[in-house]
């Protein structure tokens, strides 16, 4: 297939999950990408997709002094990076007292510095160019919390905040920013992509194993569709005015409804107080 408007993409991650299904429908629909992968023989799988089309590129988005680098030579092989999607990353299960803060540094490593680190590399041929997407692949778990998951939460609030401001700071040289938000999806997210921390504190049993459990037997049954993940990709890489933001999955709109209700039940709640702080008029 040949796209109407093909486009180059870099997308990190593509070795499996969202990743591997973002790329894959890119290609089907005709575009080229470049797939960053961390082993020779995601390399080559992910070549034979789209012999040509397909460009695998070994980083560790962790490796931040490698990612300029990187960059220059995939853009010299394939040409100007159109849109970037980052993708790569994991979630951290443990609860807060028990996890340790190497823990929070591995997160935030690839959740949060390397997406930055990849955005850094692409900016200035976008900014030239005055074109450009640049697609951050957060989670609901950036816009609502659950127990458990708090260092996966703050990396991805964090990824949100520094997408929402660095699409202000774009704007003017026609680069998009969006975030994309999914809520859960059959990948191997919950499975073997995730890095738990050991139990050892019983005060929190009772919050913290029937979600470990849940979260368990749930994974490979999660209702999302990768596939259909990567078409509302595409469709927003192909709208005039994207969104700042994408919510993916019923789950997610329901459960980032509740939170808007319940912050505007609590908005309203202490509006007094919060508008006693400033000096007398």
């Amino acid at each position: 297939m040949i796209a109407p408007n093909p486009k180059t993409f870099l997308i990190t991650g593509v070795s499996s999950g969202l990743g591997r299904a973002f790329a894959a429908e890119a290609l089907e629909a005709g575009h080229q990408v470049v797939g960053t992968v961390r082993h020779d023989d995601d390399a080559a799988n992910f070549a034979a997709l789209a012999p040509g089309r397909a460009h695998p590129l070994l980083l560790d988005i962790t490796d931040y002094d490698a990612i300029p680098a990187a960059v220059v030579d995939t853009e010299r092989e394939a040409g100007p990076i159109d849109v970037l999607v980052n993708n790569a990353g994991y979630g951290h299960e443990g609860v807060l007292e028990e996890s340790s803060i190497e823990d929070l540094r591995r997160q935030f490593a690839a959740n949060v510095f390397g997406p930055v680190a990849m955005i850094k590399a692409v900016l200035p041929g976008m900014r030239g160019r005055r074109h450009g997407h640049i697609i951050n692949v957060t989670s609901m778990g950036g816009f609502i919390t659950m127990p458990g998951i708090s260092f996966y939460c703050g990396s991805k609030f964090a990824l949100e905040g520094i997408s929402e401001a660095l699409g202000k700071e774009v704007a003017g040289f026609g680069i998009k920013v969006t975030t994309l938000a999914p809520g859960q999806f059959r990948t191997d997210w919950a499975g073997r992509s995730m890095d738990r921390t050991p139990r050892s504190i019983a005060d929190y049993d009772a919050v913290m194993d029937p979600i470990r459990s849940a979260r368990q037997a749930k994974s490979g049954k999660q209702p999302g569709d990768p596939a259909r993940a990567a078409r509302a990709l595409l469709t927003i890489v192909e709208a005039p005015n994207p969104p700042v933001r994408l919510f993916l999955g019923e789950d997610a709109l329901a459960l980032v409804e509740q939170k808007l209700d319940a912050m505007r039940a609590e908005l309203a709640d202490w509006d007094a107080l919060s508008r006693s702080t400033g000096f007398p008029l």
